[in-house]
């Protein structure tokens, strides 16, 4: 079923031939009105052009009116001529829209170190067409995804759009990972860019698959204001439960996959020490290929809490998997074949009590597998 827009967006996408596969790979998305904005992006130092265009007009403050995506190519690594391409994208998409270049952020996701062919988006972008739906931007922007990820939220009339991708190398601050998440009500720009921080920590950044963090990742949502003013406190959560279900697409849709992992932990002596005990037990390798492999090894998830940095216990800590008590103080009496069979489903939820304090976090993550491993061996050859 088709997902409508907020009032005053369109999105559209094309095929300009950067996907060998020949699939869409060029999205556009545009406003009617100016946008206001909130945005992250990925902290990797080797980060791409369009990350570092993204930053200087985040500062500059100015409002939106589109976004332009390409996949199938990072355009990252490549000296100067990827700055140029970059800024040519923006010049192109601008020119289609009949906006200013600063009014235009970039976004592109690949392989790295191959230069952007421009050629091909300054042939595809007259070609694009933009409607009311967000589905085929969703599907365009996608790389060795296997989902469209979408989600929606309405706020007394108002409505908020997600469209994601990201399915391998992900890891907090960010991941292989774009975001763009839309809406016509009317937020206050600073009070947008730092309710925004505190949700992407919450949500995109406790996404892991493989420990790797991407050079091009981006979070952003933009708000146009043509529906007009709702209340902040519920628009805000409606803004964080499409960021939560975005999140955890990815984390499901993770390279090789068979099942999403829910990391939940309670009783940290801080958010941040629940966030990343979380983290490090959705990220464990060794807990990972257990998971894959239905066996509930406790220890595993033991040792990831332990090295996470996070303070506890660990004659006090509780460990429970998909419900089952596995762990209190030292190890208790279970049935290992029925955790084994609680395994098998599509999700498996681990939660840990630290006993330390009222903070608890979410992580989400995926089984590693032989496939995780066939997909990159493969992935430039």
């Amino acid at each position: 079923m088709a997902v409508t827009l907020p009032r005053g967006f369109r999105m559209g996408a094309v095929r300009a031939g950067i996907k060998p596969s020949g699939k869409p790979d060029l999205a556009l998305l545009a406003s009617g009105l100016p946008a206001l904005w909130a945005y992250a992006a990925t902290q990797n130092r080797a980060a791409a052009p369009s990350v570092h265009r993204g930053r200087r007009l985040y500062a500059e403050g100015r409002p939106l009116r589109a976004v332009v995506v390409n996949a199938g190519n990072a355009n990252c690594a490549t000296g100067e001529r990827g700055f140029r391409d970059d800024e040519r994208l923006a010049e192109l998409a601008a020119f289609r829209l009949g906006l200013s270049p600063e009014e235009v952020l970039t976004a592109s996701t690949g392989v790295i170190g191959v230069p952007l062919p421009v050629e091909k988006v300054e042939k595809a972008l007259p070609q694009l067409e933009l409607g009311p739906f967000a589905d085929p931007f969703a599907e365009a922007i996608l790389t060795t995804d296997l989902a469209v990820k979408v989600a929606e939220r309405e706020v007394e009339g108002a409505r908020l759009v997600g469209v994601a991708k990201g399915s391998g190398m992900i890891h907090p601050n960010m991941a292989t990972m774009l975001a763009f998440l839309v809406t016509d009500a009317r937020v206050p720009q600073e009070v947008l860019r730092e309710r925004w921080k505190g949700i992407v920590d919450r949500t995109f950044n406790q996404v892991t698959v493989d420990g790797d963090t991407s050079t091009n990742d981006l979070a952003v949502v933009l708000a146009n204001g043509a529906y007009g003013e709702v209340p902040l406190e519920p628009f805000f959560a409606a803004l964080e439960e499409v960021a939560r279900e975005l999140a955890r697409k990815i984390a499901r849709d993770g390279e090789g996959a068979t099942k999403l992992m829910t990391v939940r932990v309670y009783g940290a002596a801080t958010e941040e020490e629940a966030r990343r005990a979380a983290r490090a037990v959705a990220a464990s390798p060794l807990w990972k290929s257990a998971l894959y492999g239905n066996d509930p090894n406790w220890g595993r998830i033991l040792a990831a809490l332990g090295n996470s940095g996070a303070r506890f216990d660990p004659f006090r800590v509780e460990i429970r998997l998909q419900g089952i008590p596995l762990y209190r103080g030292g190890a208790l009496p279970f049935d290992r074949e029925k955790a084994s069979q609680a395994m098998r489903a599509e999700e498996v939820v681990v939660e840990a009590d630290l006993k330390e304090g009222p903070f608890q976090a979410e992580a989400w993550g995926c089984d590693l597998t032989e496939g995780y491993v066939r997909i990159n061996a493969l992935y430039t050859t």
